[in-house]
């Protein structure tokens, strides 16, 4: 009881300090009071980024000039965004909470040998706070990651020996260790290395979560013509060939020993000792009678269980070993990289296409979203398109990366654009791209936390490449009917599937109101995102045309799901930042002249 005692007794003596801010005690107090009685503990090692994200909001900015379009009308979107991942997952948490199906992530193995970097310095071996610097690492962006994840979605995240035991312990917190899936094993070295020290070390793992297990449905994997061929039809059986399985188990079982009899021959056959029919006597002479015990050509043969290929011929379920004649090695997944890019030394360890397309492969639907925010060389994206053109597939994926060397300009994009435009491997085969896919490239920028009004304007004006990211609408129409729009002001976009209409400036509202009542849309409601200083979309503006509109008021959707990830401020900017808010926005915004609008009406006096 004396540690006890003594809590009781500290947390008094903070409550009554001077000197300390509000939150430096309430975290001191939170401490004292936290008692861990299984799992992870580590000590949290602040990160520069993190630091970063208390000031700043992330955004996201397209490259328009590295946007590779297609021909194709109903061409997935795939988004490549370049910046820190916990930058982008920020992002990701307003465009994309609860709508990603497939998560693969290959993160930094903390090995010690220059793998993992933490505010801009590699952890060694000799770092005394390595495991923690990965934890706190690993921790911040997997809760995240658990936000993005649909109710059905499953994650997949590659490790060897060095974290796994501390991976599979921290996503049993972040995940819940009911949700644990399997811990694959691939086999990444197809031969022995024996000049390895001690063993030869041939496997890694990927640890596979599901967001909600009741929800989730891993598919079966698709039969091989090998595995096919292995059944045959010895007897003409109508049902189609077949292969014969055993009828005993090991072990004893009440009602597992009685005598078998051969109906072609009268031949008895006795359980092995040790062991039991795995059918109860009755049901076992019902597949007798019906032909689905085969005894050999001669009738004399130990009595086996026929297994039919109509049976199984939807698919296989995958199994925790995944071998490399398979799906593929490291030396295979740098064949591929060479192959592409037609020299060596472009990306160290790779994964094989094949490996990651068989996790999206049982893990998803045709439509789903796919996203890997430790993208590497953009394996993943290859293999969501390859999947695609497989089977007709229109899954989206989106990559993050950030461009350390350049990797993400000259290796993550530069790979992807080649596997779409197709491109030439070292011998001279022409490999023809698969088109049928558009990849947009994304920057991440900053803008303040400090909710004044020019940072709210500023703030909604970012955020239009995130608004289009989040409805997966690009198209953007000059015209909103009879409206020239001027693109400071508000901005349509319309693919004939979806239309959304953005309103920077909210003296617009009501004549955009007015001219919405000409404007038939059909069964398609109007996505609008309105500059408001508060929340409130100017619904009363809209009432006649509410049956035609869905409004959403910014900045403070933005606010509401960043504030669900980002962390906490300090105790003044708080203060400061709710005083903000409150303020009202100067009455002359909304009384200004019919000739600042700069909105023209198209054709008026035609």
């Amino acid at each position: 009881m004396k540690n006890l005692i003594d809590k009781s007794e500290l947390i008094s003596k903070l409550q009554t300090l001077e000197g300390l801010t509000n939150d430096e005690r309430s975290s001191l107090i939170g401490l004292l009071r936290e008692h861990k009685k299984y799992g992870l503990v580590w000590e949290d090692k602040p990160e520069d980024v993190e630091e970063r994200l208390r000031d700043e909001l992330p955004v996201l900015r397209e490259v328009k000039d590295k946007a590779i379009p297609s021909d194709e009308p109903d061409a997935p979107n795939h988004i490549l965004i370049e910046g820190d991942n916990l930058e982008a997952l920020t992002a990701l948490s307003y465009t994309h909470e609860g709508k990603i199906d497939v998560i693969y992530i290959d993160p930094p193995y903390n090995t010690g040998n220059k793998d993992f970097v933490y505010n801009d310095s590699f952890v060694d071996t000799e770092d005394s706070y390595r495991h923690s610097k990965w934890l706190s690492f690993m921790n911040k962006r997997l809760k995240i990651a658990k936000k993005l994840l649909s109710d059905k979605g499953v994650i997949f995240i590659s490790i060897d020996d060095n974290e796994q035991a501390n991976l599979k312990l921290l996503c049993d917190e972040v995940f819940g260790s009911r949700n644990f899936l399997a811990q694959v094993v691939w086999q990444k070295i197809h031969s022995i290395k024996n000049d390895a020290r001690f063993f030869s070390q041939s496997h890694e793992y990927a640890f596979v979560f599901a967001k909600n297990i009741d929800s989730v449905t891993i598919n079966l994997l698709p039969r091989s013509e090998a595995m096919n061929n292995r059944y045959v039809n010895k007897d003409n059986d109508p049902r189609g060939p077949w292969q014969s399985g055993d009828l005993v188990a090991n072990g004893e079982r009440t009602n597992g020993h009685y005598i078998v009899t051969s109906p072609k021959t009268g031949k008895q056959f006795d359980v092995p000792f040790g062991k039991h029919w795995v059918y109860s006597e009755e049901n076992l002479n019902t597949l007798i009678e019906s032909n689905s015990i085969w005894f050999g050509e001669s009738g004399n043969s130990f009595p086996r269980k026929k297994r039919f290929l109509c049976d199984v011929q939807d698919g296989r379920k995958a199994n925790t070993l995944w071998l490399s004649e398979e799906i593929g090695n490291n030396q295979s997944a740098a064949r591929e990289i060479i192959e592409i890019f037609n020299e060596r030394g472009k990306f160290d360890f790779p994964k094989p296409v094949a490996y990651i397309k068989q996790m999206i492969s049982i893990a998803s639907i045709k439509d789903s979203s796919v996203l890997d925010f430790f993208a590497g060389s953009g394996t993943t994206l290859h293999a969501t398109m390859q999947l695609n053109a497989e089977d007709g597939g229109h899954r989206q994926c989106i990559l993050v990366t950030n461009n350390e060397n350049n990797i993400c300009e000259e290796v993550t994009y530069e790979r992807n654009k080649r596997v779409i435009n197709g491109y030439t491997t070292p011998k001279g085969v022409e490999v023809a791209g698969l088109k049928a896919n558009t990849l947009r490239y994304y920057k991440t920028d900053y803008i303040s936390r400090d909710r004044t009004q020019k940072n709210m304007r500023d703030l909604v004006a970012a955020a239009t490449d995130l608004l289009c990211i989040k409805e997966d609408l690009y198209e953007e129409q000059k015209t909103f009917g009879r409206f020239k729009l001027k693109p400071q002001l508000a901005r349509y976009f319309n693919d004939g599937k979806s239309h959304m209409l953005i309103i920077y400036r909210e003296e617009l509202i009501d004549e955009i109101a007015a001219e919405i009542k000409t404007m038939d849309f059909g069964k398609m409601l109007l996505k609008i995102y309105v500059f408001s200083p508060g929340r409130y979309p100017f619904t009363d503006n809209f009432r006649e045309v509410e049956d035609k509109v869905e409004l959403v008021a910014l900045p403070a959707a933005i606010y509401d799901a960043y504030q669900k990830v980002l962390p906490k401020r300090k105790e003044k900017l708080f203060e400061e930042e709710k005083e903000q808010v409150e303020t009202k926005v100067p009455a002359d915004l909304f009384f200004a002249e019919r000739s600042d609008l700069e909105v023209e009406r198209e054709g008026q006096e035609k």
